[in-house]
């Protein structure tokens, strides 16, 4: 059976965590990639979009967003995809912390995509490292069996999801998201 593969959104990524570096100065990886989950996941199920399009894996202590995690890590692959030769955030041990006071560049973001990653972050920044964890660890998360997450699993439950993931199947990697 194939899956639903969107095209990864670097600069949507790059937006989303140099915002919520700057929302918080300092913010622990977990909360920002579950929140990076729980804003595309809900995205997902009201728009039938996700707003990245990362890979996501299950691990451990949930989703993780492959290509969000990397760019928040600072990997040189992400710098050149966003034309940038150094990032606003500096990650040390588990958290990423602002570095200088550069702006936030929020165009490549909708406003729909702004409206979810604020939720998505005010509910990652209200739970306890264990109560995210346990957030995550829905049946996308477990039907991944700590391999590859698929979006067909993110899909709530409704009578249209037949119909949504036969229409995401044939179109999801021509959306520009």
């Amino acid at each position: 059976m194939s899956t639903i593969r969107f095209k990864f959104a670097p600069l949507k990524a790059y937006a989303a965590l140099h915002w919520m570096v700057c929302q918080t100065r300092d913010i622990d990886l977990h909360t920002a990639l579950k929140a990076c989950y729980f804003a595309d996941k809900a995205h997902l199920n009201a728009y039938h979009r996700p707003i990245f399009g990362a890979t996501y894996k299950a691990m451990k202590f949930g989703p993780v967003p492959l290509e969000i995690y990397e760019m928040a890590k600072g990997e040189a692959l992400w710098l050149a995809e966003i034309h940038a030769d150094h990032l606003p955030w500096k990650l040390q041990g588990y958290r990423l912390r602002l570095e200088g006071n550069s702006e936030v560049d929020l165009s490549q973001l909708s406003e729909s995509d702004k409206e979810f990653l604020e939720a998505g972050l005010a509910r990652s920044l209200k739970m306890s490292f264990s109560e995210r964890t346990a957030a995550t660890h829905g049946p996308d998360w477990q039907k991944a069996n700590l391999g590859l997450m698929h979006y067909e699993d993110m899909l709530d439950e409704t009578e249209d999801k037949p119909a949504i993931i036969e229409y995401l199947m044939e179109n999801a990697r021509f959306m520009r998201l």
